[in-house]
């Protein structure tokens, strides 16, 4: 389990293909304070096998949602051994407890969601042990991409590399108004090697997603749409509110039923459906609608 946190977005070229929503839809005055700075929600802090990743779960309502937190301010959040160790801790943790219903990525440090791999541990690596670590973070990724709940990646400030990898692994990406994506691997004579060869592509087509991994282009959010974090945190409550099983059941129809073809596609939609028939969350909720209240989904 873990906690709350968001950002806003914008990538110029980028912005139609990163679902980014309008912040048209949630009017607030820049000036407004932070809903977590007057609410009481980090309530709990769970142990982790890094002192560069936090995890928190907020309270009361919200404590379906959780949060992994990423803290190495003299490193610009960079990935080295000890926070990848973290991060699979972190998502093990979030997988095997089923009251956390979604998942969300940022950052403790001002400026910076995460500045990739950590550069200068590498310089101290033998090339088997580069490949073994980039082979780590890519399985690592993969397992954060195969989560069945949500995952929301909040992304203020810088991320590059290996920190956009890790959020593209995310169901979702918002981004603040200084938020920088890019994959400069090609500079540095290697390519995105923790997924980023294949999921940019599918997320923007291969033609931009091409040039940006060529030319190792940063793309900034100063020209796009911008969301603030209290919309990202709405988001993360809508989420929170409905029912867990079905979630998790949308997402999976969603994720494996876009790589088949339609007949196929169709049968899996029937066989998740199938899974929340039987429920009493199900019940729960025809019950609430008959009744004008709020369910009360327990994950049944």
């Amino acid at each position: 389990m873990v906690t709350q946190s968001i950002a806003r977005h914008g990538v110029g070229k980028l912005k139609p293909y990163f679902h980014i929503l309008s912040a048209n839809s949630i009017r607030q005055s820049s000036n407004s304070v932070p809903p977590w700075r007057y609410q009481n929600v980090r309530t709990l802090l769970l142990d982790t096998a890094s002192e560069c990743v936090k995890l928190r779960q907020l309270s009361d309502s919200n404590s379906g949602i959780v949060e992994v937190n990423l803290y190495r301010p003299g490193a610009k959040n960079a990935i080295g051994k000890d926070m990848l160790r973290g991060l699979q801790h972190s998502f093990e943790v979030i997988n095997g407890d089923p009251s956390v219903k979604v998942l969300m990525i940022c950052s403790s440090v001002p400026g910076v969601f995460c500045a990739g791999a950590d550069l200068k541990e590498r310089k101290t690596m033998s090339s088997s042990e580069v490949q073994a670590f980039v082979n780590s973070l890519r399985s690592t990724f993969s397992y954060l991409e195969a989560l069945s709940i949500p995952t929301i990646s909040v992304i203020e400030g810088a991320a590059l590399g290996g920190g956009l990898e890790m959020a593209l692994s995310c169901d979702l990406r918002i981004c603040g108004d200084d938020a920088v994506l890019g994959l400069p691997e090609t500079g540095l004579a290697i390519i995105p090697g923790a997924g980023g060869t294949q999921r940019l592509p599918r997320l923007i087509g291969r033609a931009v997603a091409k040039e940006l991994i060529f030319t190792g282009r940063k793309v900034g959010g100063r020209d796009a749409v911008s969301i603030a974090h209290r919309k990202a945190l709405e988001i993360a409550q809508d989420i929170n509110q409905k029912g867990p099983l079905a979630i998790r059941m949308a997402k999976r129809a969603i994720n494996e039923g876009i790589e088949r073809d339609m007949a196929s596609a169709f049968a899996l939609e029937e066989e998740c459906y199938e899974q929340t028939l039987y429920t009493k969350d199900r019940l729960e909720g025809l019950a609430a609608f008959a009744e004008k209240r709020k369910p009360k989904y327990a994950g049944e």
